[in-house]
């Protein structure tokens, strides 16, 4: 069965593969994940905030007191709440690169113009084979709008892309106005792939102890149904890839993804609570079930149940959510 597919530019002999997580920092575990069958790595991120703060500590005199700009860094993340800095990080990058033979995706976290963009280019020169521009912005401010926080994003690809010539990923959240929209101008800038989506971790609030309390769920198949919608708006009405991440667990959750229009699919979730072997079963069961029905290629798969494509695009829009409604019984 031939299950390969294009992602990036890359022919992948499948789509799926180990999207960022712990799991992609930890060496041995990347080899685990490559005799797993992953057909591409994505590494976790390094962060706009990292970045900045070790240029803040650079700069600061040693006759300071230690505290003496202790607020400004108040702002930040301490530094032991991250796995590699980003020298550190440059390296494992260079040791995935040379353990492994599969595309290595390095990962780069933020949100603001700046000198920090400069490692897009590092992470290039330290050789990975593609970047995974991670936008994380939740818009908090009344004053700022949905056209900006869109135009911010499309100037920082349009930066990347000019620094580096390998490809650019972008990983997206659901929360734009317009994601179609955004998408086309992101394809107009030369964005080479999509990811959706970016998982916005929810604070909870402790009622007893009256604080915030940061809270990290591992994702469900539930959260497919939305990237699923997307992926089939997206599907044929852009150049880039598209790639899924986020409530994919199963062999049929990754069908369901390729069937609405995803060229890759990354797993974490899944791998973080069944460990690098789980990628072969569903690889596996992904051969299987095509086999069974009479598939010759996941390529002849691939959007065949996108927004375009669909003998009922019903279901992707207002009317299906009118026929929901309507239809409910208790």
């Amino acid at each position: 069965m031939d299950l390969s597919t294009r992602y990036l530019g890359f022919r992948l002999l499948h789509p799926l593969m180990a999207g960022a997580s712990p799991l992609t920092t930890d060496l041995d575990r990347v080899r685990r994940l490559e005799d797993a069958g992953a057909a591409a790595i994505v590494m976790h991120s390094l962060f706009e905030e990292q970045i900045i703060q070790e240029e803040l500590a650079t700069r600061a005199s040693i006759d300071e007191p230690a505290e003496s700009f202790g607020e400004a860094l108040s702002y930040f993340p301490s530094p032991q709440e991250f796995r590699l800095g980003p020298e550190e990080y440059l390296e494992r990058l260079r040791q995935i690169k040379a353990a492994v033979g599969v595309p290595v995706i390095a990962s780069l976290n933020g949100i603001t113009p700046g000198g920090w963009l400069r490692y897009a280019r590092l992470m290039a020169e330290a050789g990975a084979d593609a970047l995974e521009l991670n936008i994380y912005f939740l818009a908090t401010d009344p004053a700022v709008s949905g056209a900006s926080v869109e135009q911010r994003t499309v100037e920082l690809v349009r930066e990347v892309k000019r620094l580096v010539k390998i490809p650019v990923a972008v990983k997206l959240s659901p929360f734009y106005s317009s994601l179609p929209h955004l998408a086309t101008q992101l394809d107009t800038v030369g964005a080479d792939g999509l990811v959706l989506f970016n998982r916005f971790y929810q604070p909870d609030i402790d009622i007893e102890a009256l604080e915030v309390r940061r809270s990290l769920e591992l994702s469900t198949s539930s959260e497919l149904r939305l990237r699923l919608r997307f992926l089939a708006i997206l599907s044929g009405k852009v150049r880039a890839s598209l790639a899924v991440t986020g409530g994919v667990h199963t062999a049929a959750d990754a069908i369901r993804a390729i069937m609405a229009g995803a060229h890759g699919v990354q797993l974490v979730s899944a791998l973080l609570k069944n460990g690098e072997k789980h990628l072969r079963e569903v690889r596996e069961e992904l051969a299987g079930w095509l086999e069974s029905h009479e598939y010759e290629s996941l390529s002849q798969m691939c959007g065949s149940l996108s927004l375009g494509r669909s003998p009922d695009p019903g279901a992707f829009e207002r009317a299906n959510y009118v026929h929901i409604l309507q239809g409910w019984r208790r």
